[in-house]
């Protein structure tokens, strides 16, 4: 499969357009192109350019809210049948912390972790870090996910790991992700572990859960 054929994808995504985004990926899996491949470099390299269009300066609500509806939609073309009946890898709490509400990087760990077998309880966006804590606690949670999109939500992940100790709670396994925080390193945030994408959080989690 040659580039310009993913880039039809992005293309697509980033104008926003569902119908073409959607016929786009169908295409790149009849093709037999992994979905890893399609939601990374598809998905993830629009994700990336929109990041890098939307400055200060030439932020665009209704841009953004278009191309999320967009890879949101081809998301679920690629995991049509949403979360299987019996998961059995274990369950992960995620959202975007308070101050922070961006949510589509989320959506797409959740779809993807939905997909690989795991039980997902998504707390949203713009979520107080107590309030994650305190349905990780009650989910027995084997993991919790944090998306972070702007770097003001760091000092809230490197608190995530101390809370979590305090409450009887550290072998709940915690991983960040997100522009904002991928970045940075998992010493750094004081998480277990840091993902370029949400198929490196599947990976990791398939060998430090269960």
């Amino acid at each position: 499969m040659n580039d310009p054929d993913m880039q039809l994808l992005v293309d697509a995504l980033l104008s926003g357009d569902q119908a073409r985004s959607v016929s786009e990926a169908k295409s790149l899996r009849d093709a037999d192109v992994e979905i890893e491949r399609i939601v990374v470099e598809g998905i993830g390299a629009a994700m990336e350019q929109l990041d890098g269009k939307c400055t200060i300066e030439q932020f665009n609500l209704l841009e953004i809210m278009l191309v999320g509806r967009a890879a949101m939609s081809v998301i679920k073309e690629l995991f049509p049948h949403g979360a299987p009946e019996k998961p059995t890898r274990g369950t992960v709490v995620v959202a975007g912390l308070e101050g922070d509400v961006h949510d589509l990087g989320k959506n797409i760990v959740k779809m993807v972790l939905i997909g690989k077998g795991y039980r997902v309880v998504d707390c949203g966006k713009d979520c107080p870090l107590d309030t994650l804590i305190d349905v990780a606690e009650q989910e027995k949670a084997d993991a919790i996910g944090i998306s972070g999109l702007i770097t003001t939500v760091i000092p809230q992940v490197k608190m995530a790991r101390n809370l979590l100790e305090k409450r009887g709670l550290g072998h709940i396994k915690v991983l960040a992700g997100g522009a904002a925080l991928k970045q940075a390193t998992a010493t750094s945030l004081k998480v277990d572990f840091v993902a370029d994408t949400a198929f490196d959080g599947a990976r990791y989690l398939r060998s430090a859960v269960g």
